[in-house]
């Protein structure tokens, strides 16, 4: 089996700008907090495409953003990527495949309890980077002050996020696998 490389190419692409368009897509659910579709679109693609992939639409994203692409919520260039909140950035590197890892452990059919399993896990280490790494650029704050900003007022959303792409990712990752792979 050989993957096809204009599919390969177009699926990460697409991913990257759902990931950039997530990014401004928010909803409040508890002011003033928005809550971003930006992990939702990593959590998908870590599911569907699985974990190389999805690390490669990962980067791709915080290339354009490293680079000076407004795509990140504070903008682009370093300043946005390593400022205070660009661990959850970074950390998406290492949840995406991650998640991805873990979620195609079964290669039938995929399953909603390990895909929820791989999320969880993804979501864990994004937070756990991203408030050490705000924690590091702000140390005046405590630990429980950091998560108060950083990941309790988003438990919720995420939550949402990662139910709405297990559910998801049961019907698009076997046609996002068919589509990459072709007999050779």
């Amino acid at each position: 089996m050989k993957k096809t490389n204009i599919t390969r190419i177009t699926l990460i692409s697409l991913f990257t700008a759902l990931t950039i368009a997530g990014t401004f897509t928010r909803i409040v659910i508890i002011p003033p907090v928005p809550i971003t579709l930006q992990t939702f679109f990593v959590y998908l693609g870590a599911l569907t495409l699985g974990p190389v992939n999805s690390l490669i639409a990962v980067a791709l994203y915080l290339f354009l953003g490293l680079v000076g692409l407004p795509v990140f919520t504070s903008g682009g260039g370093p300043a946005a990527m390593f400022g205070p909140t660009g661990g959850f950035l970074i950390a998406m590197l290492a949840a995406a495949p991650v998640s991805g890892l873990i979620g195609f452990i079964s290669k039938d059919k995929p399953s909603w309890w390990l895909n929820a399993i791989a999320l969880l896990v993804g979501t864990v280490l994004i937070y756990l980077v991203g408030t050490l790494w705000f924690m590091f650029r702000l140390p005046k704050y405590t630990l429980l002050q950091a998560l108060g900003m950083t990941c309790f007022p988003f438990l919720i959303g995420d939550t949402i996020k990662i139910v709405l792409a297990v559910l998801l990712a049961q019907t698009f990752r076997p046609i996002v696998q068919e589509h990459l792979v072709t007999e050779g």
